[in-house]
């Protein structure tokens, strides 16, 4: 590992944060944070933190000593200032007298000694911090510390590695007992430059902060030199022939590990999928004995609530035995969450107070032959448990191969999986009504389409959007988050679009809502239009959806967990318009594709619904349309546009509105939503 520290960067890292009243302590607290954060193999989603002690000024102006340590929910890559709350330091130092103190009381103390009072709370591991007198200290779990000290005997390796360079302080949960453990450690050695933690990281500090991050590479650079020696390699399982299609799996693997199905309710809660693959992991997952490394449990405990102890492994896929293997994958589940419940039960029986216990499912998928699968009830989430699997098949791949793999005990693992410190770092938020279900919209690069992304997002939907102009795709799908994919797709294509599925699936795992929005407009008189025109609008405006629809179908009957089908078919479909018999005629059919789609596949629980806008300004509705569309009538682009019973123009955003109206309708189908400003013509009741 190199150092990435800079003088100049440091310096400008000074200049900048001194213009907003940032001493140069806390400056070089934040840029040196940022290089360790910004690094995996040290610190991935939230764990490690750093702190330094300095001088600040209280409300009364007075210079008092303070701890600037990491706050909760900031990540160290991208931490500022404000990420590292000031405490008191001498009151925290005063704690070291007592002999217990709960979790509930440190937290409480360490918020009243807050300078701001509107800060984050501090670390779990501040008084760590506090009761240790050097001036800047960092704490990792860097992959190879953890690597080498994941072991039978942790610190015989280590010491083999560093000799009486560091101290060896014995696992303890964070919090107060930690700290004091560390503190009697090092009092013991006062000249160490660095303490281990088995499996649960490392620490350096020094009195600059350049010091103390190289102290960190130093040490992190001596591990990954250990690990190099005498090597042996995962040995390799068989696998079948011809393995199965991410696309083709992940839909099984969403569909089992679905929560509360309800067949007679017709709802489920779902999970959204993040699959990775690479040599390494194709490796671990494909191990002779991948069914005993990966179940000891996690390499360091901080893990736990993103990835709980386990990862499920299920069967390799055989491409020519699907139906066969969705059958083992649930019986994998069941498996799963029975041995779940026991280990809970297990771990209660003993614990006090008694724990309630949490959901039984898996957040780490592991696939002989493909790869692994993060889940989680969103993108981020389900990204952030495949940053960790990932994290973790480095690991565990590095501990074997030097050793054998150990981790804390059961217990320990449950006492960290149900500590509350640790379940307030995911924090508490009411799911949105459409959280957990991805969205595809084709024509999504604008008007109604890309209206429809940010209304399903808004919603808490994850969100794809196929659009044939790939540019306006992504620029609709930034404008709705970054999570947001965006697709090239010719929905005219058949092959386009089961492409563009594909890559859904293997983004998210899965579709549970479409929109079918792409269309366009043709002009022409029906007894002398030419029949190419009338052929090119039936390819879009009927034949590409019956494609996408087709392509979702397959994918929802895979999952097992229902799904919505939404049409925009156009007032045209019943109200046809002077020389648009064109456009009219396909939408006319595919409105009844909409019926024939709630009629086969209601039994599937698959909604097929539809929209019926009118005069929408939009790609397909251009300024050139409006005023040809006018002429056709005898009236002004303004009357045009405004012609309805209500006399008011309807916009994009209003027939998104019918959409995420239809997406949320559980119990509605063959229906269609008229969205017109009001056209008699047009009802349909």
């Amino acid at each position: 590992m190199k150092s990435r520290w800079s003088d100049a960067e440091a310096k400008e890292y000074v200049a900048r944060y001194g213009a907003q009243g940032v001493n140069e302590d806390l400056a070089l607290r934040t840029y040196t944070t940022r290089l360790l954060g910004g690094d995996p193999r040290l610190v991935l989603h939230g764990g490690g933190n750093t702190s330094v002690k300095t001088r600040a000024k209280d409300q009364l102006g007075e210079d008092v000593d303070v701890l600037h340590i990491k706050g909760s929910g900031w990540d160290m890559g991208n931490i500022e200032p404000q990420g590292l709350p000031a405490v008191r330091l001498h009151e925290l130092r005063r704690l070291r007298r007592l002999n217990t103190l709960s979790d509930e009381d440190m937290v409480n103390f360490q918020r009243i000694n807050l300078l701001d009072s509107s800060a984050p709370n501090p670390s779990v591991e501040t008084l760590l911090h506090a009761f240790l007198p050097h001036k800047f200290i960092d704490h990792t779990h860097s992959t190879a510390v953890l690597a080498i000290t994941d072991q039978p005997n942790p610190e015989s390796i280590a010491r083999d590695v560093y000799g009486k360079r560091v101290a060896y302080v014995p696992y303890f949960i964070p919090g107060f007992t930690l700290a004091k453990a560390v503190a009697d450690v090092f009092d013991a050695n006062p000249n160490v430059e660095g303490l281990i933690l088995p499996r649960h990281g490392i620490f350096t500090f020094a009195e600059d902060a350049k010091a103390a991050y190289e102290k960190m590479i130093e040490f992190v650079t001596m591990a990954e030199d250990r690990l190099q020696q005498n090597r042996k390699a995962l040995k390799p399982a068989a696998l079948p022939q011809h393995i199965a299609r991410v696309a083709d799996i992940a839909p099984i693997l969403r569909g089992a590990i679905a929560i509360e199905r309800n067949p007679m309710a017709g709802t489920v809660k779902r999970q959204i999928l993040c699959f990775r693959t690479n040599p390494a992991i194709l490796a671990y997952v494909g191990g002779e004995d991948v069914r005993r490394y990966s179940q000891v449990g996690v390499v360091t405990p901080d893990h736990t609530i993103r990835t709980k102890n386990w990862p499920l492994v299920v069967p390799a896929p055989d491409a020519h035995k699907l139906a066969e293997w969705k059958k083992d994958v649930h019986e994998a589940v069941d498996v799963f969450v029975a041995h779940y419940h026991d280990y809970f039960a297990r771990n209660n029986a003993t614990s006090n107070p008694k724990k309630k216990e949490l959901d039984p499912l898996p957040r780490v998928i592991l696939v002989p032959g493909v790869g692994l699968f993060g889940v989680g009830p969103t993108a981020k989430d389900a990204a952030i448990a495949a940053d960790i699997a990932e994290n973790t098949v480095e690991v565990i791949t590095d501990a074997e191969a030097v050793g054998e793999y150990r981790c804390i005990s059961e217990n320990d693992m449950f006492e960290v999986e149900y500590w509350s410190l640790e379940q307030a770092k995911l924090g508490k938020s009411n799911e949105k009504s459409l959280a957990r279900q991805i969205c595809v919209i084709t024509g999504g690069g604008s008007g109604i389409g890309a209206a429809t992304a940010k209304a399903m997002a808004a919603e808490g939907a994850e969100i794809a959007i196929l659009d044939r102009d790939h540019d306006m795709a992504v620029k609709a799908a930034k404008a709705v988050h970054k999570q947001a994919l965006a697709i090239q797709c010719d929905v005219t294509d058949p092959a386009s679009v089961k492409a563009a599925f594909d890559k859904v699936v293997e983004a998210f795992g899965g579709v549970d809502i479409v929109v079918s929005n792409a269309g366009a407009a043709w002009q022409g008189q029906i007894g002398s239009v030419d029949d190419e025109v009338l052929r090119k609008s039936f390819e879009l405006n009927f034949f590409a959806h019956q494609s996408v629809a087709q392509a979702a179908v397959h994918v929802m009957k895979a999952q097992g967990t229902y799904g919505c089908l939404l049409f925009n078919t156009s007032k045209q479909a019943v109200n046809p318009g002077k020389d648009f018999g064109p456009y009219g005629l396909p939408k006319a059919a595919t409105l009844f594709l909409v019926r024939q789609y709630a009629l086969d596949h209601g039994k599937d629980g698959i909604r097929a619904n539809a929209v019926n806008a009118d005069r929408i300004r939009s790609g397909l509705l251009t300024d050139e349309m409006v005023a040809a569309r006018a002429k056709a009538r005898g009236v002004s682009e303004e009357t045009y546009m405004a012609g309805n019973l209500l006399g008011r123009e309807v916009y994009a955003s209003e027939v998104a509105e019918a959409f995420v109206y239809l997406a949320h309708a559980e119990k509605t189908t063959a229906a269609v939503i008229t969205v017109d400003g009001g056209n008699i013509e047009a009802a349909l009741r």
